[in-house]
């Protein structure tokens, strides 16, 4: 029988571009990409052994998630340290999630509260930082920071709004992880503690606030430092 253009990818073809989407989005996320660097399907199809296909079909996965840009007539690129670019994602998921906390501490069950306490336990216990990592947060701490966020929210019960989370999650983790270098000093830890003491004494309005300020601190850590002040009277 002839293959349609519909024919669904092969199996092998299907694994393949896992494993390249899984390397490459790894890669982003450590850093082994700069802002604003192209991701040449070329050289990645070489160094990786697959088809150029393959490639592409990652690439654009990857550009759903919000951490790498299509550009036109120019190919893929990891996306440029563009602090308005990031200043609006930070406030989209002010805008969202404390009012989906909100929702989940008034909804929440016992069992969410027990879900709560065990991924804020995970994430306090979790190394931020691993030898051969490098800089950046270990790949255990930042799954257990995601895991920690997602539970806070999914007494809600509302999956529509989780998925909304999940999005805005994967676009803002980029930008989250650049700012950890920019703010080092930033108590994240007391503020992670906070949000459970907040949530699990069910004062919403605390809990609101809290993720708030939270969020508000990963946006100012993003903007540029201020230049130098012109002198008096200028």
């Amino acid at each position: 029988m002839t293959q349609t253009a519909h024919t669904p990818p092969s199996p092998g073809k299907q694994m393949l571009s896992e494993q390249v989407y899984a390397h490459l989005r790894n890669a982003i996320m450590r850093g082994d990409y700069a802002p604003g660097d192209a991701l040449k399907p070329q050289d990645l199809a070489k160094e990786q052994g697959v088809s150029l296909a393959v490639v592409r079909e990652a690439l654009v996965r990857v550009v759903g998630e919000g951490l790498a840009d299509r550009l036109p007539n120019r190919g893929f690129a990891v996306p440029a340290f563009s602090d308005r670019r990031w200043q609006e994602i930070a406030e989209a998921r002010r805008t969202v999630e404390p009012v989906v906390l909100r929702m989940s501490v008034e909804r929440g069950d016992v069992d969410w509260e027990a879900r709560v306490r065990a991924a804020h336990h995970r994430l306090a216990r979790t190394p931020a930082h691993m030898p051969e990592e490098g800089e950046h947060y270990s790949s255990a701490w930042s799954e257990a920071h995601r895991l920690f966020h997602r539970t806070l929210l999914e007494g809600c019960g509302n999956p529509v709004l989780l998925e909304t989370f999940d999005r805005m999650w994967t676009a803002s983790e980029l930008a989250r992880r650049w700012s950890a270098h920019r703010n080092p000093d930033r108590d994240a830890a007391g503020e992670h503690r906070r949000l459970e003491e907040a949530a699990l004494a069910r004062d919403a309005d605390a809990a609101a606030e809290v993720l708030t300020r939270h969020l508000t601190l990963t946006a100012a850590a993003l903007q540029p430092p201020e230049g130098p002040k012109p002198p008096s009277g200028a």
